[in-house]
């Protein structure tokens, strides 16, 4: 089996105080394959949240500055529907049902154990992607999120981390086209350094590892708008193929 760490398939923020949480968190996330921004208070939190698309908040309850409810009283109120994970050292139900109802999506009480965290994460995605099934699809491609792995036609196709990250990125958007800037946004933190062309140096590892060799070829290219998945209704026919494959290579 061929389990991946590092790949950065989802994009969180992760606000927290206490220094030493945050340095064990942060690096667990990104050990099993999470960009993780940090805020360790609530006023940082709050200008990140706003200015950045994140798949997931880990929030702290006790901050400085801003305290977890208020700030996620007020994003709720603002309309933002960014999935939050509430973090706090108080696990009474009455604490846990005012997290919930203040708009938080899920819960856990300190000492949090990273297995149940990401496990929770990973639920919180598919639920953001209306994807219950752990197993993503498109034509004879799987991918096994909870243990990262890849086949097509059966075939294990072995990856990069960070072309596991931008493979499922693309799956969850099947059928849709995302920009350059969705997969960069999605794919790296706020620590990432990059040129202009490294999405298009991943798609293209990407398409030798699972278009070449197999029919039909899944990932598409828009010219002047971005890149996609095939759909699953999308059977192209020979010609249709070839001319397809034509721009792509231009």
């Amino acid at each position: 089996m061929n389990r991946f760490t590092g790949g950065r398939a989802v994009r969180v923020l992760l606000v927290e105080d206490h220094q030493p949480l945050v340095r064990a968190y942060r690096q667990g996330l990104e050990e099993e394959g999470f960009a993780v921004d940090i805020a360790t208070d609530g006023e940082e939190a709050d200008v990140k949240c706003r200015s950045t698309t994140y798949d997931v908040v880990i929030l702290d309850i006790m901050l400085p500055k801003i305290d977890g409810l208020t700030l996620l009283k007020r994003w709720r109120a603002d309309g933002i529907t960014t999935h939050v994970l509430l973090l706090t050292a108080r696990g009474s139900t009455p604490d846990k049902v005012a997290g919930l109802n203040t708009g938080a999506d899920d819960y856990l009480t300190k000492p949090v154990d990273l297995d149940e965290l990401f496990a929770r994460i990973r639920a919180l995605i598919r639920r953001g992607y209306h994807q219950k099934d752990p197993i993503l699809r498109c034509y004879d491609l799987e991918i096994d999120t909870a243990a990262r792995t890849v086949r097509r036609a059966g075939q294990v196709i072995h990856m990069t981390p960070r072309e596991y990250a931008m493979l499922e990125f693309l799956t969850f958007h099947q059928g849709k086209v995302v920009t350059r800037r969705m997969i960069w946004d999605h794919l790296y933190d706020e620590y990432d350094e990059g040129t202009s062309n490294v999405v298009d140096v991943y798609i293209r590892y990407l398409r030798n590892k699972i278009d070449k060799g197999f029919d039909p070829p899944l990932i598409l290219t828009r010219w002047g708008e971005g890149y996609m998945l095939r759909a699953p209704d999308d059977h192209p026919t020979k010609d249709t193929k070839e001319s397809k494959d034509v721009k792509e290579k231009g």
